[in-house]
Formats: C-alpha cells, structure tokens, sequence
C-alpha cells in the first residue's frame, strides 16, 4: 500500500501536474473576469443600442403556451426559441479569444525582447589581411 501511495505522490506532485493545476484555477478565475466584461461593461452597451434591454431577453415564440379557460391557469407552458442567449455566448466567446489573442500576442513580444538582449554575438571572421595572406598562401603552393 506504501508504494501505491508514494506513487501517487510523485505523480501528484511532478512540476507539470501543478503547473498543470494552477493553470486551470487562474483559468476559472480568469473566466469571472471575462464575464464580468460581457456582462457588466459590453452587454449593457449592445442593450443601449438595440433599445430592448440584453440579448438573453431576445426570444420567439413558437408556441404559446396553453391556459385552462376555468382557472387561467398554465397547462402547457409556451415553446420559446431563446436566440438571445445564443447571441450572448457568441459575443462572450468572441470577446474571450480577443483577450486570450491580445495575452499570447503579449507573451510572444516580450519572449522576442529577451531573445534579441541574450543573443550572443556573431563571432568575429577573418580579417582582410588575414584572407589575403590565405590566398598568397595558395598561390604559392600551386
């Protein structure tokens, strides 16, 4: 039983499984963010423009709903085509792969920085007179 348990820690602990781990929770936390963009700062700017408040209202009916005519009340609730919501997750995903976009474009400009500062120098070639003498060299010799 001790083996299977230390294995599991090396597995558990290995730099990539924690790498791995951290990863996904700055990713959910990351999410909140994004959503809270879509939700709270763009959305209301798409609801000030279309006039009728956010698109997960935006629906059609394609069945309405069926009442008892004794008691009014709902027998069969209505069959609503919810292409608001549809909308929303589009401009959510939209506004997720920019940002992701933006953040990896980022990355790789600072990667490139660093790799033009640590790029060692072009060793020195020969000099013109050391080519010359080179070349009277081989003359001689033939």
């Amino acid at each position: 039983m001790s083996k299977f348990l230390n294995e599991f820690k090396e597995f558990a602990v290995k730099g990539n499984m924690v790498d791995m781990a951290v990863g996904i929770i700055i990713g959910g936390a990351f999410g909140k963010i994004v959503s809270s963009l879509v939700n709270d700062i763009v959305m209301p700017l798409f609801a000030a423009i279309i006039g009728d408040g956010a698109f997960k209202d935006l629906t059609v009916t394609l069945k309405e709903a069926v009442l008892d005519p004794a008691t009014g009340e709902e027998i069969k609730a209505a069959v609503m085509w919810n292409y608001g919501s549809f909308i929303q997750e589009c401009v959510d995903f939209l506004i997720i792969a920019f940002v992701i976009f933006l953040l990896i474009k980022g990355i790789n400009k600072m990667k490139e920085a660093n790799k033009k500062e640590e790029a060692p120098a072009a060793p020195a070639g020969p000099t013109q007179e050391e080519l010359l003498t080179e070349i009277r060299d081989l003359l001689k010799k033939n």
